[in-house]
């Protein structure tokens, strides 16, 4: 039997490696999908951050109305992190156009 621990760690890092597999999969499909390993690398950091943090929310935020704004804010930042890093909304270095 898998500890609890393990078990959340095994989905959440199951569910950012089938969700890296859409690009993937789709890179041999259509040539509008031009990722390359830096791109997967940063997909895979940010993704596996969302699920550690939504994780480590869920477990140690108690009030139920606290773990909702904390949740809310980590998605909220990680749309914001992976739109800049997509098409520069914010014009960083970091930009992806």
């Amino acid at each position: 039997m898998i500890h609890a621990k393990y078990k959340r760690l095994l989905i959440i890092v199951c569910s950012t490696s089938l969700l890296l597999l859409i690009p993937l999969i789709a890179m041999q499909f259509t040539p509008e999908v031009k990722w390359d390993i830096i791109d997967f690398i940063a997909a895979g950091a940010i993704l596996l951050s969302l699920g550690f943090g939504i994780g480590f929310i869920i477990r140690k935020v108690r009030q139920p109305n606290t773990r909702i704004i904390a949740v809310l804010a980590i998605l909220f930042l990680f749309i914001l992190v992976w739109m800049e890093l997509a098409v520069g909304i914010f014009g960083s270095p970091m930009a992806g156009s």
